[in-house]
């Protein structure tokens, strides 16, 4: 890859990976993603700001190669190996290098990459480096997503290398945003995949971001932020406790009686002025569902009884919500069974991280009849009453 500068002595020393289809063998990439790194030339030392994953090893070390200068520390912003996983590389090429994290990170890259106690200094939050006519100041930024995050700002050029904070899975050539409605929907999956289990943690970071001047965000996947406001009005968004008026309703339907319900619910919503958005499991992107996640008031789980309890596809993507804690209001079932099941109390029983309230579920004995669809009418009522509460409909 041709060397690129971000301004004067301030490098991309990253590699693009347009082939990764899945990131920790769960999270689909249908754009692949990069693992972005920063070298920062000084008058007195010079800094590299995370490196890459180890698959793309050689790509790397080429890249350190191409700015062709002494590396004198190595600034750990996060311990995952995406980031931190090419550290005993550079320190075996730049033997007196030192590495720059917090001792939490500290502790977790010594147990990953087995590196040797007296190759680290570390700081404490707030604490500044100087380069010589250039500072770099660590600030604490735990949970986004790990307990040991941090994030490097450069006072003079107001730059904040931000590491996971602020990512994007994209491959792409162009190092800034061009394209911001692409950027910030990708970033916005990114969110919801990766941070919104982290929702409050990262509220309370986000006001120490907001101390700083700014100029560019340079996070550690995806592109780099020329425009910050762009993805700091975004993550305020999301963030917040305001909801959308709008339903996701993941579902499986084995022999049609389930997917008819789903479709008559669908319609009286749209009716009702509602945004819907189904996601049949069989065929879904569960990062598309995650995504949905992130502004919806509402969730409408939608399965058949198997095995006297509900699909497993049903169950993997109830467990999933649980998992990223979106900021739902509202939760029910629906779906049919054949000769009866605990469906309705298994799934509550796995959204324990989850406070919404739960609306009457609707279960019903084989295909939808007459009264199952009255039933169906009065949740979709219930849910136009329940949002129409909270101020989503006027």
């Amino acid at each position: 890859m041709v060397l690129r500068i971000i301004k004067p002595e301030i490098y991309y020393t990253g590699v693009i990976d347009w082939d990764r289809r899945l990131f920790d063998e769960i999270i689909p990439l249908p754009e692949g993603t990069s693992y972005n790194s920063y070298l920062i030339k000084a008058s007195k030392k010079n800094a590299l700001i995370d490196t890459a994953d180890p698959n793309k090893k050689e790509e790397f070390l080429d890249n350190l190669k191409k700015v062709d200068i002494k590396i004198d520390y190595i600034i750990s912003n996060h311990a995952e190996q995406d980031h931190s996983g090419l550290i005993g590389e550079v320190l075996d090429i730049y033997e007196d290098a030192k590495v720059i994290t917090s001792p939490k990170c500290k502790e977790l890259l010594k147990e990953l990459f087995l590196i040797e106690d007296d190759k680290f200094i570390t700081v404490e939050d707030g604490e500044t480096l100087s380069l010589g006519d250039k500072t770099l100041k660590f600030i604490y930024t735990p949970w986004v997503h790990w307990p040991e995050t941090m994030v490097t700002y450069l006072e003079e050029e107001k730059i904040l290398f931000s590491c996971d904070f602020f990512g994007s899975h994209i491959a792409t050539s162009q190092l800034f945003v061009k394209n911001e409605e692409h950027v910030y929907n990708a970033a916005k999956r990114y969110y919801a995949e990766i941070m919104m289990p982290f929702r409050l943690f990262i509220r309370k970071n986000m006001e120490k971001i907001n101390e700083l001047d700014i100029d560019i965000v340079a996070p550690s996947h995806g592109p780099l932020y020329p425009k910050p406001e762009l993805i700091f009005e975004a993550y305020n968004a999301w963030i917040s406790d305001n909801t959308k008026n709008e339903v996701i309703i993941p579902y499986i339907s084995m022999h049609g009686s389930t997917k008819k319900m789903v479709d008559y619910l669908v319609s009286i919503l749209i009716e009702n002025g509602i945004t819907v958005k189904p996601f049949n499991l069989t065929v879904s992107d569960i990062g598309e569902l995650a995504m949905s996640l992130v502004d919806a008031s509402t969730l409408v789980i939608a399965t058949p009884t198997i095995l006297t309890g509900p699909h497993p596809s049903v169950v993997y993507a109830t467990y999933l919500v649980n998992a990223l804690r979106p900021k739902l209001k509202f939760i029910s079932i629906i779906g049919s069974y054949g000769w009866g099941g605990r469906t309705v109390e298994i799934l509550k029983g796995i959204l324990t991280n989850l406070k919404p309230e739960i609306i009457d579920p609707v279960i019903i004995k084989g295909f939808p009849k007459e009264n199952d669809f009255k039933s169906i009418d009065n949740l979709a009522d219930e849910i136009f009453k329940k949002h129409k509460e909270i101020g989503l409909i006027d």
